[in-house]
């Protein structure tokens, strides 16, 4: 804002700066510091600054708009220097630079020896910097206002001094209430509450915007990183789906294959009729391998992942899979307790595919006398599966894929696993899951 009063010597720029300087205050959030650019910025303005005052020092000289002090001599073009340059190092010492420009142009005007017109423009630039660029809020308001007291305190002081020492250059500075001379003062004490006001309220807003955009730059950076890591946990799930389905297949019906064929080697010289039922169940479980893997590939051909939504698993298939373990040298007994009732889709899978790994186990590791028993259970709120087996117990008792897949099922579907020797021998898997599925 400025101030302009008649001094002894003639019309007078008087005007006054704020400050701040690049302090952090814990309790608000700071701009990013400038860059380069605004760096580079700001060098030419104070450049260019620096020649339009030098200009107007010269222009002003030869209308003789105002006067220099006559000992003035090359003091305007120092005034100059110090009121334009400074502003190269505005955004990185905004508190600094608007105590420093202020300071000169009081100086400069008190000795009437700086030029009217830019270090106005000057001071309302350094004044704005401290509001849109110091980082310490609080030191930008309590220096800001501490200026603006000073600069009022300053004009006061001028216009009393004008009033009781009135100038011949003055038009009629006669004393009365509204005289000319009061009329002038009111308007310079308004234009500075308008300078000063303005001046604050867009430095101000400058410093909201900045934290406006970085806050919107730094949740877009979020947001990226965020996405990166859902693609990439989604690539994880599907690659940790896709093993599970792969270990399932592969491994029962491996297992049963390499069991049945087994004993189709024992009995061939025997019993042939035996031995050829034997190796048409290794025919069976070759093609339902076969069959579940031609599906799996459908839907990962498809693009859907490797869920289980397309699966033609059923708890009903639990009685051939009790048939086919038994076919594999695996005693199987099925019982279903409770009313069979709708369950989703997944519920069907993943009881199927924890019942067909647990089988899995027993005949791998539970020895060639051991039997199993399935049991389902349906309950108000919930489906419990039960496999148990009568073989040895340390070699389930080492936890492996296996195990983890299972569980993972269980967690699938809202439930939970349980896996562990049974008191009486043998071993022990249950899973319950709400009827309802996951949530």
């Amino acid at each position: 804002m400025t101030l302009l009063v008649r001094g002894a010597r003639g019309v007078r720029g008087l005007l006054t700066p704020a400050a701040d300087a690049p302090a952090t205050d814990a309790a608000a959030a700071a701009r990013p510091a400038p860059n380069r650019s605004e760096l580079r910025r700001d060098a030419a303005l104070a450049v260019g600054l620096f020649v339009a005052a030098v200009l107007s020092v010269a222009l002003s000289t030869v209308s003789q708009l105002f006067t220099f002090r006559d000992d003035s001599g090359a003091w305007p073009l120092v005034f100059a220097a110090l009121g334009t340059l400074p502003l190269a190092l505005r955004r990185r010492f905004p508190l600094t630079i608007g105590v420093v420009i202020a300071a000169v142009y009081f100086v400069g005007a008190s000795l009437e020896a700086t030029e009217l017109y830019v270090s106005q423009v000057t001071v309302f630039i350094a004044f704005y910097t401290v509001g849109a660029w110091a980082t310490d809020r609080r030191r930008a308001t309590w220096g800001r206002a501490l200026i603006i007291i000073g600069m009022f305190i300053w004009l006061l002081v001028s216009t009393y001094a004008g009033a009781v020492n009135p100038d011949e250059r003055m038009p009629d500075a006669s004393p009365g209430a509204f005289s000319p001379y009061v009329a002038y003062m009111l308007i310079l004490w308004l234009i500075n509450i308008a300078y000063f006001g303005g001046a604050w309220y867009l430095g101000d807003h400058a410093y909201a915007a900045a934290l406006d955009r970085e806050a919107l730059r730094r949740r877009t950076r979020e947001l990226e990183e965020e996405r990166e890591m859902s693609a990439a946990q989604a690539v994880a799930l599907d690659r940790v789906r896709i093993a599970r389905e792969l270990h399932d297949v592969v491994a029962h019906h491996v297992s049963a294959m390499g069991v049945q064929a087994a004993a189709a080697r024992t009995v061939m010289d025997r019993d042939p009729s035996g031995a050829r039922d034997i190796l048409q169940s290794v025919e069976g479980s070759a093609r339902s391998a076969l069959r579940e893997l031609h599906l799996l590939l459908d839907t990962l051909r498809s693009g859907e992942g490797a869920d289980d939504s397309g699966s033609t698993l059923r708890l009903d298939d639990l009685k051939d899979l009790a048939r086919e373990a038994s076919a594999a040298g695996t005693p199987t007994t099925l019982t279903v307790v409770g009313e069979p009732r709708e369950v989703p889709e997944t519920v069907h899978v993943n009881l199927y595919r924890i019942a067909q790994e647990a089988l899995t186990n027993t005949r791998r590791h539970a020895g060639p006398d051991a039997t199993a028993d399935l049991r389902l259970r349906y309950l108000a709120d919930a489906v419990e599966l039960e496999v148990t087996d009568t073989g040895r117990t340390a070699a389930h008792a080492r936890p492996g894929l296996g195990q983890l897949g299972m569980r993972e099922r269980a967690i699938a579907s809202g439930g939970s696993l349980e896996a562990r020797p049974r008191d009486r021998g043998g071993y022990l898997v249950r899973v319950r899951v709400p009827s309802g599925g996951a949530g």
